[in-house]
């Protein structure tokens, strides 16, 4: 870098799109050569001379300010050469030789010719003009030379239509002008006095800046003004006249007129350029910040929905049981609940997320941008491995519920039973041990002992026959205790008292019996008659208790054919009656046979008969309550008959209507195959028959939801099995969910097509074309190529995959892009990507990179204020926030590399 300043202050620049003329030398146009012949005497015109200084300083001060630097005076500021030189350079993008560093005069002059001689290299004459005037500040030669550079440099190279310089700049001017009221533009001077046209101009190309209609042709002061002010703050054109230099003279400078429209010119051509560019870079960051928002919409509806199955399995894996049915009960309806209500929201879900991600992953294909990776855990394989895991805990949970509640009515039947039969046992053993510890024979008389022996004999009897009563207990508790009754413990220790007491009332007759039998050698009287009474209204006796007791016993059956065995065995029953009534008469004739005896021989009997303590009375009393229980249970059975017809009513019609429904399902689902591999018609075709194909679904949903009625009415009445059909409500709704998702998977991969064709511009027979080759080689109908198959594809499309090394190496990149993931199977869609990437072009990196550059200025940097300056604001700072910082060696501050940010846009290496 050149020092230009004595005081050793360094300024760093490079080329900048504000040169418009590094070109290089050869001969100007006629204009040009009209204006070698510099005009001095206008410039003895004070207002011209001022004029000229302010434009000219100002158009200087345009240039310099990219160096760093600006010009106060512009016949004193370059006088020493050093600003000069540095303005050449700026505005040519070009090296100049080395300037001196010394102060003297032979310095200043030496620098300011290596600039006069620059400008001669550029095909320049300069007519009367030297280093010794330039370098004693003549202004006026000054102004010349400064006239001349701007001639080169901004105006030259202005060509409209064939025109050149001069008449090229008024054509301009004069095309953009043309639909504006009081504007007529036919030169550099009078012509834009009145400040209509600086207007005119800056609104046809940023309408949004002027309020072209409020202006007034009779205010040209502040015309002019406006005008000025608005180009200084949104064009970056500094002000280079005053409103009332050229409103207070006659004719206003020509030259200086000329200057500042080039500044227009440069200024509004330029941004014709940044405009293209900036159009470009929306583009592509428009489409990457769609793309952006799709995948943290994934990311977020993924995280909802894994945890929702993270919190639903743990409650499906729980089998805690409960104490009650009615708790169970609950269970199961909490469950019924989430199976209506909780999950059909989440099968939606859980379908569009999988419609999302593939839509996602085209469009990324479509904008030749990376596949869409989802966070660690996130992926669709991941959502489907934890939806698995929820389906197979839910069939569990169900089938355990079930069961639960089958266990809980078989153990309340038990506890039940077991109550009841201990009631009775306990009834009939309160006092028993009393009775055998009493010593009643130690006083008795000989018939005392006789009746005492019988009566211990009939108890004996009596005792036998409770025996079969003691073990159903025990039977029943420690079935109870099998199956983990929740009262075990009550249960236990009332059995183990009974057992203990069973045990204790077996010794004591023993020990009662012993003693009797050592008394009787010494009695002779017995009572045979009351003997006899006594053992056989004992056993008739408790067969009465055993009626009565099986006759109000609780059942439980769940088929007809168990209830008609029930009604069958108590049919049995009832024909036994007419034995037991006879057997009850000839019990009641022995004792009225002893009745009659004793009064026939006045015999004064004590009392009750001594041998037993039932009596006639209460055999009658006993046998009369059976008589009433038989209708009674005739009655219970009968409405369990007609409860169990009633389920068998349902099972048929949920029967019924299952063998409908899921047939349908399933041929509903082989269509959906065949028409996914048929695909006959256009896409557009294929996308409307299977839209219709999915209302016509949907329209089936009535029948879905009687049939879950109908399971509803099944699980109230707990029917657990239906033998007549395979087909359970499980198994529907699983098919259901299939279904619905199959047609929704197959209609989005048809949108994905018309997408890839209408993004790549295949048509609709090359599309067939595809089509029909992969179908052509997908021999098993199952919508994916292997790699033999799809080798054998390529060939016949003319690819060279042929079985040497060069083919080899070229099918192995092509399976890299289909399948990347190398599942060794090639999709549809991935053929088709392949395809339209073979046969169309779409925006690269480099194409991007090439559009900063533009905005940029050539420079291999870009500034935030430049960003700022040509992009809308949400794209700027999206690009500002993204960039890293530049860090070449022609590094300034601020400075952002667009490189590293347009390479990463589509997943590329760094250039």
């Amino acid at each position: 870098m050149v020092d230009y300043h004595a005081v050793n202050q360094s300024y760093q620049y490079g080329p900048s799109s504000g040169g418009n003329g590094a070109g290089g030398g050869g001969s100007m146009g006629d204009y040009m050569a009209q204006e070698d012949d510099w005009d001095r005497d206008l410039l003895l015109d004070p207002a011209w001379e001022k004029q000229q200084r302010k434009t000219f300083t100002a158009w200087c001060n345009s240039h310099l300010r990219k160096a760093g630097t600006q010009i106060e005076n512009i016949d004193e500021d370059f006088r020493d050469g050093l600003k000069l030189m540095l303005l050449l350079e700026v505005i040519s993008g070009e090296r100049l030789p080395k300037p001196e560093r010394g102060k003297m005069r032979v310095h200043k002059i030496n620098n300011v010719n290596k600039a006069l001689d620059f400008i001669a290299s550029k095909g320049v004459k300069l007519v009367s003009i030297g280093a010794e005037e330039i370098v004693d500040g003549n202004a006026k030669m000054t102004l010349g030379m400064i006239w001349t550079i701007i001639l080169r440099f901004a105006i030259q190279d202005i060509s409209v239509e064939e025109t050149s310089a001069k008449e090229g700049l008024l054509l301009w001017c004069q095309r953009k002008t043309a639909p504006y009221k009081n504007v007529n533009v036919q030169n550099f001077h009078i012509s834009w006095k009145d400040g209509l046209a600086f207007n005119a101009l800056i609104h046809r190309h940023r309408p949004e800046l002027i309020e072209y209609d409020k202006l007034r042709k009779d205010d040209p002061v502040t015309n002019l003004n406006n005008a000025f002010e608005v180009a200084e703050k949104y064009l970056d054109i500094p002000k280079m006249l005053d409103a009332e230099d050229i409103v207070g003279t006659l004719r206003p400078d020509e030259k200086a007129i000329m200057t500042y429209v080039s500044c227009f010119y440069h200024a509004f051509s330029g941004a014709q350029k940044a405009e293209t560019a900036a159009n470009r870079i929306c583009k592509v960051l428009a489409v990457n910040q769609e793309n952006e928002h799709l995948m943290e919409d994934y990311e977020r509806l993924a995280s909802d929905l894994l945890e929702w199955i993270r919190r639903t399995i743990p409650w499906l894996e729980d089998r805690v049981p409960q104490k009650t049915i009615q708790e169970m009960q609950q269970k199961l309806e909490d469950f019924r609940d989430y199976r209506r209500v909780h999950k059909p929201p989440k099968v939606q879900e859980k379908c569009q997320l999988e419609i999302n991600f593939n839509t996602l992953q085209t469009k990324l294909r479509l904008s030749n941008r990376p596949a869409f990776m989802p966070s660690e855990g996130k992926m669709v394989s991941d959502i489907n491995n934890g939806w698995q895991h929820l389906e197979q805990a839910e069939k569990g949970y169900e089938e355990w519920l079930l069961n639960e509640i089958r266990r809980l009515e078989r153990l309340d039947h038990l506890a039940e039973k077991f109550r009841q039969k201990a009631s009775i046992h306990e009834a009939w053993t309160d006092g028993k041990e009393a009775m055998l510890k009493h010593r009643d024979y130690e006083t008795a008389t000989l018939s005392d002992i006789k009746a005492l022996i019988r009566k211990h004999e009939a108890f004996e009897s009596d005792l036998a026959a409770h025996q079969d009563r003691v073990e159903q207990i025990a039977a029943i508790a420690q079935e109870l205790n099998e199956l983990d009754y929740y009262d075990s413990h009550n249960v236990n220790t009332r059995c183990q008292k009974i057992c203990d007491q069973w045990d204790a009332l077996g010794s004591l007759t023993h020990s009662r019996r012993e003693a009797l039998e050592k008394t009787e050698k010494q009695l002779e009287t017995i009572d045979q008659l009351h003997l006899e009474y006594a053992k056989r209204a004992a056993p008739f006796n408790n067969w009465m208790e055993s009626a009565m007791e099986d006759l109000q016993d609780m059942f439980i059956v769940h088929t007809i054919e168990e209830i008609e065995g029930l009604i069958s065995a108590h049919d049995q029953f009832k024909s036994t009656l007419p034995d037991a009534d006879r057997e009850r008469e000839a019990i009641l004739a022995i004792h009225k046979e002893a009745q009659r005896i004793a009064e026939s021989n006045h015999i004064k009997l004590s009392g009750s008969n001594p041998y037993t303590t039932v009596t006639p009375q209460i055999i009658n009393s006993k046998w009369e309550k059976v008589q009433q229980l038989v209708p009674k249970r005739d009655q219970a059975l009968l409405e369990e008959q007609s409860k169990q017809q009633s389920n068998e009513h349902l099972r048929r019609q949920f029967a019924s209507q299952a063998n409908i429904v899921g047939p349908w399902i399933q041929t509903k689902m082989e269509e959906i195959g065949r028409i996914s591999i048929e695909m006959n018609g256009t896409l557009e075709d294929q996308l409307s028959h299977l839209k219709q194909y999915e209302r016509s679904i949907v329209d089936y949903k009535p029948n879905l939801d009687l049939l879950e009625q109908q399971h509803q009415l099944i699980q109230e009445a707990l029917i657990f099995d239906n033998k007549h059909t395979n087909y359970t409500m499980e198994h529907i709704r699983v098919g259901w969910e299939q279904l619905l998702t199959t047609i929704a998977r197959t209609i989005n991969e048809v949108e994905n097509q018309i997408l890839t064709r209408d993004a790549k511009g295949i048509s609709q027979e090359q599309m067939q074309e595809f089509r029909a080759s992969f179908n052509h080689f997908d021999k098993d109908h199952g919508g994916a190529l292997g790699p033999e198959e799809f080798k054998a594809c390529l060939i016949s499309l003319g690819y060279d995959v042929e079985n040497d090394r060069q083919g080899d190496a070229e099918f192995n990149r092509i399976m890299s892009v289909v399948d990347p993931n190398h599942s060794g199977l090639v999709t549809f869609q991935a053929f088709i990507d392949f395809m339209s990437r073979e046969t169309t072009d779409t925006d690269t990196a480099d194409q991007v990179i090439a559009s900063f550059k533009v905005l940029a200025g050539d420079k291999n940097f870009i500034t935030a204020e430049e960003l700022r300056r040509e992009l809308p604001p949400d794209q700027a700072e999206y690009c500002i926030a993204r960039m890293a910082p530049y860090q070449g060696p022609d590094a300034v501050p601020g400075a952002l590399d667009y490189k590293s940010f347009s390479t990463a846009l589509y997943g590329e290496s760094d250039l």
